[in-house]
């Protein structure tokens, strides 16, 4: 296995949890109000998953590699994916700061909780099909079998030594009870959580 297809495999997860965002987004706006529950578990999800152990990988592990590996390229992409973790994390932060408010129906804080949630989707989409067609490929012709292997081993220490055991469960079972609640289709990952040296299972 190579470590991008790790990666690849925890984004089709965080697409699902950014369907029902977006299923979150067209219902609260037609309610008036957000609902604090599902909103506080997609920023829980985001923040802890999707940017923690995701991003954490990325930004800690794959991308200083591949930078070593790309030192004479012409063509580096680290620095894009980087503003845009940084411009991730500013949504999912301004989610959060309008829930309570929003969540009480006042119509500012709705409105800056649906415009941080449109923005945050719209990124993250174009994000993730950055990294599955352009970034994970030039990696993967890059890198040694070595490379990846120690690849492998970085992550699985990301997940039983930074994440704790049980926390891919934990956040695993947030995207599927999301899922369930907006009508959203699960991920085969997301429906089986052993399997995988990833949030989603080992």
């Amino acid at each position: 296995m190579k470590s991008t297809e790790i990666l690849e495999t925890e984004h089709r997860v965080i697409e699902q949890v950014l369907n029902c965002l977006a299923k979150m987004v067209v219902k609260f706006e037609s309610e008036g109000k957000v609902d604090a529950e599902p909103a506080r578990d997609a920023v829980d999800f985001f923040r802890n998953f999707a940017d923690k152990c995701h991003h954490g990988k990325e930004e800690v592990h794959l991308f200083p590699k591949f930078e070593r590996a790309n030192a004479n390229g012409h063509c580096n992409p680290i620095s894009v994916m980087l503003y845009e973790h940084d411009e991730g994390r500013a949504h999912v932060r301004g989610m959060d700061e309008a829930i309570e408010a929003a969540s009480k129906g006042d119509p500012d804080a709705l409105k800056k909780w649906a415009n941080h949630a449109k923005g945050f989707i719209m990124l993250l989409r174009s994000h993730i099909e950055k990294e599955d067609t352009v970034l994970y490929p030039m990696a993967n012709m890059m890198f040694t079998n070595d490379d990846q292997n120690e690849l492998l081993g970085l992550f699985d220490r990301v997940e039983t030594e930074e994440m704790k055991v049980g926390t891919h469960e934990k956040y695993l079972g947030i995207a599927n009870k999301l899922a369930d609640c907006f009508g959203v289709k699960k991920v085969e990952q997301a429906e089986h959580v052993h399997g995988g040296h990833t949030c989603c299972g080992h």
